[in-house]
């Protein structure tokens, strides 16, 4: 019964993803003085690639058909892993810290090697790059979510909610290790200064240059999808608060109403710091990303010495 709400949990928040991208998009167009499109137009684009049919390059591989659902499947199993209602992980399976880790990687992973399977040069270009902001992030997030698993004593995601929805145990590591992965997040939802406005392509959608009808329209919801994963594993650890303790309706309505008010908070946060960020050069990023892994190994410092 709780792998039905599991999956229903992750269904939910797959439908919201062309909303939140929509608010992302709006709030970048507003602050551009431009006119821009509608919150729901994410809704009518992948509605309209869906009806298309899908192209791919004659010198493509498995790898080019088969990443747009292993991004899709990753992404639905870390939603029904989370604990975005309730106190607990509905799918307790697939709720360990290294179990997500992985399957972060494996989505990473083969939207990389989809770039360099197309053939295109410049959509290996695109790989390139996105393994990079791999290599310097994802250490950030995983450093930063041990130390609060060490805090614990769990690396069960839904355990870690209910401990930390209690109280901070150690507040100073904690605050760090919320810092340091709010600023992995934030990269991981594709909101780095390292890009062009409307012209994802030039970065960190390069890797979809060739992709195009249906194939395109699931990359576009996994892409989403993740944005909106990330932000609620940073809501789960984080900002616990105000999950349903009972399986009840009134409980889980109150969840729900209280999970979108925090989650569009995030996205609205995470649009305007974006948006009023100066654009940078791309080989600049390790420039940035230092400072997040130093904030992370001082929540692990700061854990050790029990300060």
């Amino acid at each position: 019964m709780m792998g039905i709400f599991a999956l229903i949990q992750a269904l939910f928040l797959l439908a919201i993803t062309p909303l939140c991208t929509g608010i992302s998009r709006t709030i970048r167009a507003k602050m551009h003085s431009r006119q821009g499109p509608g919150i729901l137009q994410d809704y009518r684009d992948i509605f309209k690639l869906f009806k298309r049919q899908s192209v791919a390059p004659e010198q493509s591989g498995v790898i080019f058909q088969v990443m747009p659902y292993v991004l899709l499947g990753s992404m639905l199993v870390v939603a029904m892993a989370l604990p975005v209602f309730t106190a607990t992980s509905l799918f307790a399976g697939a709720a360990d810290l290294i179990a997500l880790i992985y399957l972060f990687a494996l989505y990473r992973f083969f939207f990389s090697l989809s770039g360099l399977d197309s053939g295109s040069p410049f959509a290996g270009i695109g790989a390139s790059r996105e393994l990079t902001l791999g290599v310097l992030v994802e250490p950030i997030l995983v450093l930063s979510l041990i130390v609060v698993a060490l805090i614990v004593g769990s690396t069960n995601v839904g355990t870690i909610s209910a401990t930390l929805a209690q109280g901070w145990v150690s507040p100073t590591a904690t605050l760090l290790a919320l810092f340091a992965c709010a600023f992995a997040a934030f990269i991981e939802m594709g909101k780095m200064p390292f890009d062009v406005a409307e012209a994802e392509q030039e970065l960190q959608e390069g890797p979809l240059t060739e992709y195009s009808g249906s194939g395109f329209a699931m990359v576009k919801l996994g892409l989403g999808l993740k944005q909106v994963v990330v932000a609620e594993l940073f809501l789960a650890i984080f900002i616990p608060f105000g999950k349903a303790t009972e399986f009840t309706f009134i409980a889980l309505v109150i969840a729900l109403v209280l999970m979108a008010v925090k989650l569009l908070v995030v996205f609205v946060l995470a649009s305007l710091v974006e948006n009023s960020l100066a654009r940078g050069r791309f080989l600049l990023t390790h420039h940035v990303t230092w400072l997040g892994f130093g904030v992370a190994a001082l929540a692990l410092v700061f854990y050790l010495t029990g300060l």
